[in-house]
């Protein structure tokens, strides 16, 4: 479990970072190669002190600080020479990069959307105007490590080279995406540009109203979400008009498309009969002119979707197209259950699968968001059987256990970049071991605190060496069933604020302690928006306004 800097201390580094990028190492231990060191412990090696992300043995930090590895570089401990401090970091603003490089909002962000008007003082007046010689910035640009580019006025240097070549500009675009610290240092204004664009810059995604253009890029002025799934069949929840689903949801997935049968891959989607089709593309044009990001879901829990050869892969990939562009979808959801993912036997690097369903599904993703480009919404509803029993069981490397166990988690990771976000259902879930290695059983606040908390953290993947990355915290949606009739596991109203107030705010924890309060934590998913009317709208209703009340 992590360990984070208090606040105080937190802005005492950061403020340190754009004088000298050096850090007072006494008390922090040398690294040890025997010891088990736990996420958020401090050592120093070679005269850099480094925070573990996550828990690690064996590996020295100077070797395992790259991205998405087992150490961050905080800083040269004091009493090392400038010209060494210079050697290895080109600016004196990198720690503010590298402090979020492994995750996106950390308790700084708390602070700093407090102490805005002092970082931005700090952070302009230790930046020079001068001639920005270097190129424009294009989102999708292969860029190395140190490259120089220009955008929005100011010249960046590129800190971590996957992220600075993102097509992802919402998230990495420098000085105005949501997360672009965690690949860009600022450099210089350039000479046209106004202080008061370096100000804004510099803050970047440590405040909410740039962590807010995610949620521009998604359509909606709110940042707090709430998703939920209009499905298209009775189920004894009654049926709803798509232009009469509440203005409390921001994202409503179209459930469901399902595999025809014709074709190895291949996806329709047949729009029940009580509905008319041109009624329904109008409702739908309706709510995106109103904000609302309108999703097609695949799957559900009798839509078995495998992917096992490359026709099959071409089939799901022409098919959703046809869909997508028929209905104007904004992206599509993967709620791929029953037997859809599995991992073969030896498939234990989930960084790098061989299973033939996981590798076509990830192929055949990245088809579609490269086809309609970033603007595309790409969400994930797997059931905790096969993300968080990842770390309990993981399907290519156990013995007699399921090979389903934890099978998202290649797909999750190697879509990390173009997923908006990911909406683990929290429901119909047995008990699952958290990271604090006790059992949580659903339907309380601890269940969710818990598995939200693994996500957020990331996690060691059961049977292997490798650890499966935190992913940023709007990138996740607390996902609940909306009455006790759509799924087991139902949580309470209170139940569910108590359990966002502990992972929010870090306050009224029950059992389980997250590893720090995770403020910028998205929002909530429900099974499903027709239940929610069945129950006079109560889940729509009363977390909205807890969320708007969120600061």
């Amino acid at each position: 479990m992590k360990k984070y800097l208090s606040t105080i201390a937190g802005l005492c580094l950061l403020f340190a970072s754009f004088a000298s990028y050096a850090i007072n190492c006494a008390g922090i231990p040398p690294w040890n190669s025997t010891t088990a060191y736990a996420g958020g412990s401090q050592v120093q090696e070679a005269g850099k002190a480094y925070k573990a992300n996550w828990w690690s043995q064996g590996k020295n930090p100077a070797n395992y600080s790259g991205q998405w590895q087992e150490w961050t570089l905080l800083g040269v401990c004091d009493g090392v020479t400038s010209s060494s401090i210079n050697s290895v970091v080109p600016s004196s603003s990198r720690s503010s990069a590298t402090l979020s490089s492994r995750v996106s909002s950390t308790s700084l962000s708390s602070s700093l959307r407090s102490s805005s008007s002092i970082v931005s003082s700090a952070s302009s007046s230790s930046v020079i105007a001068g001639n920005c010689a270097s190129p424009q910035y294009v989102a999708g640009t292969s860029y190395a490590l140190g490259q120089l580019v220009k955008n929005a006025g100011n010249e960046y240097r590129c800190t971590v080279a996957g992220w600075c070549s993102s097509s992802a500009d919402w998230a990495y675009a420098p000085g105005t995406g949501a997360h672009w610290q965690m690949a860009w240092e600022l450099v210089r204004v350039c000479a046209s540009a106004s202080s008061s664009v370096v100000a804004s810059s510099v803050m970047g995604s440590s405040s909410r109203s740039s962590v807010s253009s995610t949620s521009s890029s998604l359509g909606t002025s709110r940042y707090r979400i709430i998703s939920g799934y209009w499905h298209n069949f009775n189920n004894g929840s009654g049926v709803i008009s798509l232009d009469q689903v509440s203005e409390a949801f921001d994202a409503i997935n179209i459930s469901f498309a399902e595999p025809t049968g014709r074709a190895p891959g291949e996806i329709g989607f047949v729009l029940d009969a009580a509905f008319d089709p041109a009624a329904f593309k109008a409702a739908i044009k309706a709510k995106q002119a109103a904000g609302k990001k309108i999703i097609i879901s695949i799957g559900g829990a009798n839509g078995q979707v495998q992917l096992p050869t490359a026709a099959a892969r071409a089939n799901f990939v022409n098919s959703m197209k046809a869909i997508i562009d028929e209905y104007g979808f904004d992206g599509l959801d993967v709620d791929f259950e029953g037997h859809s993912l599995f991992l073969n036997s030896g498939d234990n690097d989930f960084r790098n699968p061989t299973t033939p369903v996981i590798v076509n599904l990830i192929g055949a993703l990245k088809d579609l968001t490269s086809h309609y480009g970033d603007k595309f919404v790409l969400t994930m509803a797997p059931e905790t059987f096969f993300v968080q029993l990842g770390y309990s069981f993981y399907g290519g490397t156990c013995i007699s256990c399921d090979t389903r166990a934890g099978a998202y988690l290649p797909v999750i990771y190697a879509l990390r970049e173009q997923l908006d976000w990911l909406q683990v259902q929290n429901y119909n879930s047995g008990a699952i071991t958290g990271t604090d290695n006790k059992y949580h059983t659903m339907g309380g606040a601890d269940f969710h605190i818990a598995l939200i908390d693994m996500l957020l953290t990331g996690f060691k993947v059961a049977g292997t060496n490798l650890t499966f990355p935190a992913l940023r915290q709007d990138q996740v949606l607390i996902g609940l069933p909306a009455n006790v009739n759509a799924g087991g596991g139902f949580t309470s109203v209170a139940d569910v604020h108590t359990a966002m107030n502990c992972l929010i705010k870090a306050q009224g924890c029950t059992t389980y302690q997250p590893a720090q309060a995770w403020s910028n934590l998205r929002g909530l998913m429900t099974w499903s928006i027709n239940w929610d009317k069945f129950n006079h709208y109560e889940f729509s209703t009363k977390h909205r306004q807890y969320l708007d009340q969120l600061p």
